[in-house]
């Protein structure tokens, strides 16, 4: 029934404007307005449907990842992200520990975690 079906995913934030500085100025990526719903936000990412930005009142942050970037050299890109001010998570739980910089090096494939201005988590992942 939905197999055709063009899905697409939203998530909150507390401030679109922000939320267009960080995605667009930060990021680097497609932010446009959605002209018949003001005030909400497409995140235009490469090879997928649009994602839905909008602002909800009481805006609780995600405590999961809402968006995972592959990337082709995760170290570069988190110290390319880091010099326009990105805040990598640290960890330093017992089996669970990212280094200086915010990766996890230990089994799998490299990642960091980071936050919106909104609170969500993203991360980046290497391809």
């Amino acid at each position: 029934m939905l197999k055709y079906s063009k899905a697409f995913s939203g998530f909150s934030v507390d401030d679109t404007a922000k939320a267009r500085a960080f995605y667009a100025d930060v990021l680097g990526l497609d932010v446009s307005d959605v002209p018949e719903m003001q005030g909400l936000l497409n995140l235009n990412i490469t090879g997928s449907t649009p994602i839905l930005i909008y602002t909800k009142p009481n805006h609780t942050p995600a405590t999961f990842t809402i968006l995972n970037f592959p990337v082709d050299d995760v170290e570069k890109t988190v110290d390319e992200l880091s010099a326009r001010g990105v805040k990598f998570e640290i960890y330093n739980q017992e089996n669970f520990k990212t280094n200086e910089k915010g990766l996890f090096l230990d089994g799998g494939p490299k990642i960091a975690w980071f936050k919106d201005p909104a609170g969500n988590f993203l991360s980046v992942i290497e391809k």
